[in-house]
Order: structure tokens, then C-alpha cells, then sequence
């Protein structure tokens, strides 16, 4: 049992919310076979021995190519769901955020399964995100932005 009740390995996570300097903020999408498509936030899962404000600096410049301090963590959550890798887990993941003067993205440094999976990168504005058709994690990411500004 991990401290949440639940049998499921806790995943910890870093997320980084990216705003260009219209505050538009960067999402992948996902396409994975067996699910609907879906965007999320730069980031992903801490490695063993690994803090959450390392692992938003690494995850950053992995996915993203920016070297950036993401500076304090913003948010948490703790949703449950399904990893790509199809594992059941509860989530700690802590937010950061960072602000961007070039919307460049350079995603050379993405995983085998990163480039299977992530398919696309798109530039959102806050009120496209209430209105996009497909889901966007976390669902109070507009919550979150406007929290944090």
C-alpha cells in the first residue's frame, strides 16, 4: 500500500507549464493506439534518486531543448491513471513554471518512445484551452496559469 491506500506504485513527476511571451503555453499531444488523443504539459517521471526541481530541469531540456531554472514549484496534483507503458500508478506530480522569450522548440532530444507517442507540439492560448476538443492535462491547467501569474 503506498501512503494514499492504494496498491498502485507512486509515480512521481515533474511538470513544467512553458509560456511564451503572448502566454501561450507549449502542450505535446499524444497519440497512444488504444486511447483518444490527449495533450500535456512538458515533463515526466523523476528518476530514484532525483528531486522534482532536477527533474524539471532535465525533463525541460530533454523535451524542449531550453536550459531554464523552473525556479519554485507552483502546484500538485495526484491524479490515478495509466502510464503509456499501459501501468496502472498514482501520480505525485509538482508543477513549475517558465516563461519563454522564443516559442522554439527543439525536441531532438526526445526518447524512442517519446517520438513514437508525442506526435505533435502546439503553442495554446488560455481560451483555446477551455474550448479544444481533445483532453488537456491537468484539466485545471488554466486554473493553475492564472494562479500562478
Amino acid at each position: 500500500m503506498n501512503e494514499s491506500g492504494n496498491s498502485k506504485r507512486i509515480r512521481r513527476a515533474a511538470r513544467i507549464i512553458v509560456l511564451d511571451h503572448e502566454s501561450r503555453v507549449l502542450l505535446f499531444r499524444f497519440d497512444i493506439c488504444d486511447r483518444p488523443p490527449f495533450w500535456v504539459t512538458v515533463g515526466g517521471e523523476c528518476e530514484a534518486d532525483e528531486c522534482f526541481e532536477d527533474a524539471a530541469v532535465r525533463e525541460l531540456f530533454e523535451e524542449t531543448g531550453i536550459r531554464a531554472d523552473p525556479g519554485t514549484q507552483i502546484a500538485r496534483t495526484t491524479p490515478e491513471f495509466i502510464t503509456v507503458e499501459g501501468e496502472p500508478i498514482q501520480a505525485d506530480e509538482r508543477y513549475f513554471l517558465i516563461r519563454v522569450d522564443k516559442p522554439e522548440i527543439d525536441t531532438g532530444g526526445h526518447t524512442e518512445l517519446e517520438r513514437k507517442v508525442m506526435t505533435q507540439h502546439r503553442w495554446f492560448t488560455l481560451s483555446e484551452l477551455a474550448d479544444w476538443p481533445e483532453a488537456i492535462f491537468p484539466d485545471n491547467l488554466v486554473e493553475i496559469i492564472s494562479t500562478a501569474r
